[in-house]
């Protein structure tokens, strides 16, 4: 490693603090580890900062600074960036150093990340997340790994503080193909709770005492319990953006198509958001969805 900070508790790098990255590095700080961070708008760090976070001016030189270090940024252009270019993580990180993305990408941009970084002798997984904002606070992540087994144990210390349900899916790749079935199953209950929502709006309804009856029946699941409530406030903060909901159907449906599946629930989920997203709603969270299905939903 060069440049490497002195730390006997040992540190970690977090590059990218949106509403989950920086709820995620702050657990790992309150947990006690030392964290140098870097993001796009350094205004975004000042509270880690004011934390005892360390600033670096790029990625690259976070990767100089540790060797565990952590990326959740938006799109996988930005992982490419961040991985690849000239001040890119990978040519910061020194043999031994351990590199996973906790972003929502496609499976072979995983394994590139993999290759890439075995021919530095270094390691590196792949570990998106589910559980938005809420889980991002309270360390109750599920969290789906791809990578070599070894790595896994490694990083398993830090996924402890991150999340409640840790399974490790398979070699690199596999954890995003996971999520990928996670983002599926979310879109058509997304979909399902919204139209509910309407329906019962439309029969006059009192839809908390509605959301009662049926949240603790057969319907119930976690997009009922946290964000029919917020639909129902008119709360569309997003705890997961829609644009980057946009991005990982998108990547599902790329997915699907190479394997030769019709997944039409999946076409629909991803062309009702699209719609969203080009009314200027990709800011808002993903159960501003209710906002297609019926106007009086609006905030």
């Amino acid at each position: 490693m060069t440049n490497k900070t002195e730390d006997p508790a040992g540190g970690i790098g977090w590059i990218g603090l949106g509403v989950m990255g920086a709820a995620m590095c702050g657990r790992l700080i309150d947990a006690g580890w030392r964290a140098v961070v870097h993001t796009r708008t350094r205004t975004k760090a000042e509270p880690l900062l004011a934390r005892g976070a360390v600033w670096a001016d790029t990625p690259r030189a976070v990767a100089e600074q540790v060797d565990t270090l952590f990326t959740l940024v938006g799109f996988p252009v930005d992982v490419n960036q961040v991985y690849f270019g000239e001040d890119g993580v990978l040519n910061g990180a020194g043999a031994g150093a351990l590199l996973v993305d906790m972003t929502t990408a496609q499976p072979s941009l995983a394994q590139k990340i993999r290759q890439a970084a075995s021919k530095r002798g270094a390691e590196a997984l792949d570990a998106p997340v589910s559980g938005g904002d809420v889980g991002a606070r309270n360390g109750s992540l599920s969290i789906m790994i791809g990578g070599d087994p070894a790595a896994v144990s490694r990083a398993m210390p830090f996924f402890e503080v991150l999340g409640g349900n840790i399974v490790h899916q398979g070699p690199a790749g596999a954890g995003q193909h996971a999520k990928m079935c996670n983002q599926i199953v979310i879109a058509s209950a997304m979909m399902g709770v919204c139209e509910a929502m309407a329906y019962g709006r439309k029969a006059g309804l009192d839809l908390e005492k509605t959301l009662r009856s049926i949240s603790s029946g057969a319907a119930g699941c976690w997009t009922l319990d946290n964000l029919a409530p917020r639909i129902l406030r008119g709360d569309f903060e997003p705890g997961f953006y829609v644009e980057h909901f946009v991005k990982d159907l998108g990547i599902a449906i790329e997915e699907a198509t190479r394997m030769k599946l019709d997944l039409p629930g999946l076409a629909l989920a991803r062309r009702l958001y699209g719609e969203l997203e080009a009314k200027g709603e990709g800011k808002r969270g993903t159960q501003a969805l209710a906002m297609v299905y019926e106007d009086g939903f609006k905030p």
